[in-house]
């Protein structure tokens, strides 16, 4: 019965609209109402107005709490006719939401969507693969909210599995980087397929950007300066690094340090190992000591074949373990000697 009701209210178009279950209801208790006052005996405590409601709703909704109900053959035969009603109004109210539900998922799943968060990620770009790797690199410390914003050439959103919003455009349109939350976002990764689109991406993205932190991954680091017309303040990656990609937009600023170990000049990495003399020392030691005596850092250990990064400081060091350290210079292993030698 309650697939008719729904077939017949479609081809008369009615089951496409919120009011359908109303006017069932309206409909059925107006003409219930006066049909069980003739069935019932006179003085039918069902058919009183303050009764009939309650009998109404319970009735329609299949509840049927049994504390009033008709008592003649034809009042059961309106009862009958009050609950299909109400399933009707349900069935058409159910299968209304369905709908409501497809469409919203269907447009979550085009990207037709418009993303309301603020203090998010937005990856302008999609490359299979290489984007899911950011993505699970991104919420590996900790879950962030990450928007991808990819060209019409993406039909779908190719991360269904994965927490992400998608939205689908002309990523060189306002309207589509708006409609990705960009003027909101914490960060913004520029991932295209070229420098060249990377470029004109980045241009529509500072311009609609208001403080996000801008980091654009390209093939050439040559073209940095290029971009840094666009903005100063502008972080260029190389493309191939995907996971100081990630680094970067997470925290920022945090590729210039990376830069500058690995360039000529000022701060750099060195390693050496721990002379004899000493003998066995903590790496407590080996920092207070090679912090005060040469502004040095000890980043990292390696000791009977095994590598610490970042190693506790009571951590152990026997003769001959190597350290690895950022310093203003290289420093002899005289001067390592000395330092430990010194410190307390």
């Amino acid at each position: 019965m309650p697939i008719f009701i729904v077939r017949l209210l479609a081809r008369i178009g009615l089951l496409g609209t919120w009011w359908t279950p109303v006017a069932v209801l309206v409909v059925v208790f107006a003409t219930s109402w006066p049909l069980m006052a003739l069935a019932e005996p006179v003085g039918s405590a069902i058919v009183q107005p303050a009764n009939y409601w309650w009998y109404f709703t319970v009735t329609a909704a299949t509840v049927g709490y049994g504390d009033l109900y008709p008592e003649s053959a034809v009042g059961h035969v309106v009862g009958a006719y009050v609950i299909v009603g109400g399933i009707a109004a349900l069935t058409t109210l159910f299968a209304k939401l369905a709908a409501v539900l497809e469409r919203a998922k269907g447009r979550r799943m085009q990207g037709a969507v418009t993303v309301e968060a603020s203090g998010h990620i937005v990856l302008l770009g999609y490359t299979p693969g290489r984007s899911e790797r950011i993505v699970d690199e991104l919420v590996a410390d900790e879950p962030c909210e990450i928007v991808l914003c990819a060209w019409d050439d993406v039909p779908a959103n190719p991360m269904p599995d994965r927490d992400v919003t998608f939205v689908r455009g002309d990523l060189t349109a306002e309207e589509v980087l708006r409609r990705a939350g960009v003027q909101r976002a914490h960060s913004l990764l520029v991932d295209a397929r070229d420098d060249n689109e990377a470029l004109a991406v980045a241009v529509t993205a500072d311009h609609v950007a208001e403080g996000a932190h801008l980091v654009i991954a390209l093939r050439d680091l040559g073209r940095a300066q290029s971009l840094r017309y666009v903005n100063e303040a502008v972080s260029c990656v190389q493309w191939h690094s995907p996971h100081m990609i990630t680094e970067e937009l997470k925290d920022p600023g945090i590729t210039d340090i990376y830069t500058d170990l690995m360039t000529h000049g000022g701060a750099n990495t060195y390693s050496v190992r721990l002379p004899d003399s000493p003998g066995p020392v903590p790496v407590e030691r080996c920092q207070i000591a090679l912090g005060r005596r040469h502004g040095a850092i000890v980043l990292a250990v390696r000791a009977g074949g095994e590598l610490l990064v970042n190693p506790g400081w009571q951590t152990e060091l026997p003769p001959g373990a190597v350290l690895y350290y950022v310093s203003s210079r290289r420093l002899t292993p005289e001067e390592i000697a000395g330092a430990l030698r010194e410190a307390p």
